[in-house]
């Protein structure tokens, strides 16, 4: 019999060692809210991450079956790395985080109107976002943004 790797099998807990820091989840972010998709991109992020940090949390993040690591479509010394299904699942997580950071942090840099566009219709909301990242975009990054696709209407 297989003894599983987990420390009990709470949720919390499963949840906790699936992303296993605070740096897991912020790369998740930076690809769902601003479209990184490449090491160097992951780097730029304004919480500074080290690379030996990023280089572990990616494999944690591939290994976890969170994303998936593919080769650059037109620059071959690249990789690029995709969310997977679950990955994606993600999504509500992040938009709760951010909905209760923006209710509790009065620092913020969340703007507000897109906090109260998510909030006004979730499930829709969600599904927008998950259908964006999946066809390569972001919520807020590039001309096929969530926020793009959003003012257009």
């Amino acid at each position: 019999m297989k003894r599983s790797d987990n420390k009990s099998h709470c949720p919390i807990n499963f949840s906790l060692e699936t992303f296993g820091d605070s740096w897991s989840l912020l790369i998740i972010r930076d690809m769902v809210y601003f479209g990184k998709k490449t090491y160097g991109e992951f780097l730029e992020s304004d919480e500074g991450i080290s690379s030996n940090i990023l280089a572990s949390r990616l494999v944690h993040l591939e290994q976890r079956g969170l994303i998936v690591k593919k080769p650059h479509d037109t620059d071959k010394r690249k990789e690029v790395y995709l969310l997977t299904e679950k990955g994606l699942d993600l999504i509500p997580i992040l938009l709760e985080l951010a909905d209760w950071a923006a209710k509790y942090d009065s620092e913020t840099d969340a703007p507000q109107s897109w906090i109260a566009a998510v909030n006004s219709d979730r499930k829709s909301m969600i599904s927008l976002i998950r259908d964006t990242v999946k066809d390569g975009g972001s919520v807020f990054s590039g001309s096929n943004s969530v926020v793009s696709k959003l003012t257009m209407t």
